[in-house]
C-alpha cells in the first residue's frame, strides 16, 4: 500500500497535498492519520509545531483507472462518456470507453487512443508501484475493427506481391499492429513477412519467400 507523511501548517494543508502527490482523487479513496496537530508555541514562537499526517491510497487499480480515466474525459470535455472494466486478468486490465462522438478520442489510425493507453499505463505503474498487470484501452470497440482492417489489408498486400513480384513496405505501426499484420501472413505459402526501423517509424515488410 503506497503512502506518504506530509508537513504543513495545517492538518488540511498537509492532506491536500498528500492527496496531490499520491494522485488521489476522492478523498474517500485515502486513509488519512494526523500524526501531529499543529501548536503555536509558547507566545506563538518557543515550541511551535506543524502539523503532519500520514495518508495511504486504500483502492484497486482497477478501481482507481476508473476514477482517473473519467475525470481526464472530463476535463477535456467528455463528461457523458461511460468508462467500464471489460475484464482483468493476471497481466492485462482491459478498459472500454463509450460515448458519442468520440472519433477525436480516436484520433488518426487510433494516434490518439494509443497515447492515451500509454498515459494510463505510466500513472498506474507510478501509483501502484510493483504493479505487473497492463492496460489495455478501448473505445466503441475500435481496436478490434481496425484488427480485421489490417488482416484484410495484408492479405491484399500479399496478393500484390505475387503479383507484381516485388517486396511492399507499409507505413509505420506500432507493435501490436505489426504482429497482426505479421500473424496474418505467418503461414502464407508465397509471402513472408519482416520488421525494419526503429519505433515509431518501424514498418513491415511484405516480400517473395
Amino acid at each position: 500500500m503506497k503512502e506518504i507523511e506530509i508537513t504543513a501548517k495545517t492538518v488540511e494543508e498537509a492532506v491536500e497535498i498528500a492527496l496531490n502527490k499520491l494522485n488521489i482523487i476522492k478523498r474517500s479513496n485515502a486513509d488519512i492519520e494526523v500524526l501531529n496537530e499543529p501548536s503555536s508555541g509558547f507566545l506563538g514562537v518557543f515550541g511551535s509545531r506543524e502539523a503532519q499526517v500520514r495518508v495511504r491510497v486504500k483502492y484497486e487499480p482497477q478501481e482507481y483507472l476508473i476514477e482517473l480515466l473519467t475525470k481526464i474525459l472530463d476535463c477535456m470535455g467528455y463528461n457523458k462518456a461511460q468508462v467500464r472494466i471489460i475484464e482483468s486478468e493476471p497481466e492485462i486490465i482491459s478498459v472500454e470507453i463509450t460515448g458519442d462522438d468520440l472519433g477525436v478520442l480516436i484520433g488518426r489510425r487510433g494516434q490518439t487512443l494509443n497515447a492515451l493507453q500509454y498515459l494510463l499505463n505510466i500513472v498506474l505503474r507510478r501509483q501502484f508501484k510493483g504493479l505487473q498487470k497492463k492496460v489495455l484501452l478501448d473505445i466503441e470497440n475500435y481496436r478490434q475493427k481496425r484488427e480485421k482492417t489490417l488482416k484484410n489489408l495484408a492479405l491484399n498486400l500479399a496478393r500484390k506481391v505475387v503479383q507484381k513480384k516485388e517486396q511492399i513496405t507499409l507505413e509505420p505501426m506500432t507493435p501490436q499492429e505489426r504482429r497482426i499484420i505479421h500473424l496474418a501472413l505467418q503461414d502464407n505459402p508465397y509471402v513472408v513477412t519482416c520488421s525494419k526501423g526503429e519505433d515509431p517509424n518501424r514498418k513491415v515488410v511484405i516480400s517473395l519467400k
